[in-house]
């Protein structure tokens, strides 16, 4: 079957995240991708003097109308940044009415990173993407954002107790499938954590310092174009980590290109990965 996939998430025009990256990524994935923008901005907020940003919460469930009457669905439904509380209440209402039966749902709850919440979320929003976790088929959580999902102190340096400790709160919350991204048991490494099935499994890779802007909307593309080519939840995981990292080793020495990576020309490698 030829899928339809939607990602939901915000265009900044300029800057290697978001939908500017899920769209290229889950079309070389030879899916057909659907978008839903939450916002648009000029360029994403990480190092650059100011943006732009339109807000388009007003236009999110007026677009959904459409497609009911349409009768266009899909077969997986993939999140990433979304603005605000309002925003995670229609997503839920376009998952429930525009998922095929059987299709998948993921959600990156992107909010958060280094023991902080994004500028302009607060606790309400982090309660409300509890919800939109505990419906979603597979989440993919960075430390902060299991910790927060959780009510759990964050911790810079932790052991596998302690990332099991979120595990099955996470469990407890109702989220189904879970994969931990950037988890890191040491100095020098670097992994992905994946839970499913009552089994975790962890793949360790090599940790470059100095994150990438826009690597977590990278990863999450990649990971959900792998899944839905057939590939399990775990080697999934894998495939998008071992991209994600050539995307960062591909912008290293480039100190012009600090506002993203170069996903682009490592595509040949994930398309490869994908056995086409």
């Amino acid at each position: 079957m030829y899928k339809r996939i939607l990602t939901i998430q915000d265009i900044s025009c300029v800057g290697q995240c978001s939908l500017t990256v899920a769209l290229p990524i889950l079309s070389a994935a030879g899916l057909e991708t659907a978008i839903l923008p939450s916002a648009v901005l000029s360029n994403h907020t990480g190092g650059f003097s100011g943006w732009t940003f339109t807000d388009l919460t007003e236009d999110m469930p007026k677009i959904c109308e459409r497609w009911e009457t349409e009768k266009i669905d899909f077969s997986a439904v993939y999140t990433g940044y979304l603005g605000s509380t309002r925003q995670i209440g229609y997503v839920k209402d376009i998952v429930k009415s525009r998922l095929v039966n059987g299709g998948r749902f993921i959600a990156d709850p992107a909010m958060a990173d280094n023991g902080k919440l994004y500028a302009g979320f607060d606790n309400a929003f982090v309660n409300e993407m509890k919800t939109l976790c505990a419906s979603a088929d597979i989440i993919l959580p960075n430390i902060t954002e299991a910790a927060l999902l959780t009510d759990c102190e964050y911790r810079e340096t932790y052991d596998s107790a302690y990332t099991d400790m979120l595990t099955n709160k996470l469990l407890e919350m109702g989220a189904k499938t879970i994969v931990f991204t950037g988890i890191s048991y040491k100095p020098e490494t670097t992994g992905v954590l994946v839970v499913e099935n009552g089994a975790s499994k962890y793949y360790e890779h090599r940790k470059i310092e100095g994150g990438c802007h826009g690597t977590g909307d990278v990863y999450a593309s990649a990971f959900v174009g792998a899944l839905e080519n057939g590939k399990s939840t775990y080697d999934a995981a894998v495939i998008a980590a071992d991209y994600t990292l050539e995307c960062i080793e591909k912008t290293l020495g480039d100190k012009s290109h600090w506002y993203g990576v170069k996903f682009e020309i490592a595509l040949p490698s994930y398309i490869k990965a994908l056995g086409f």
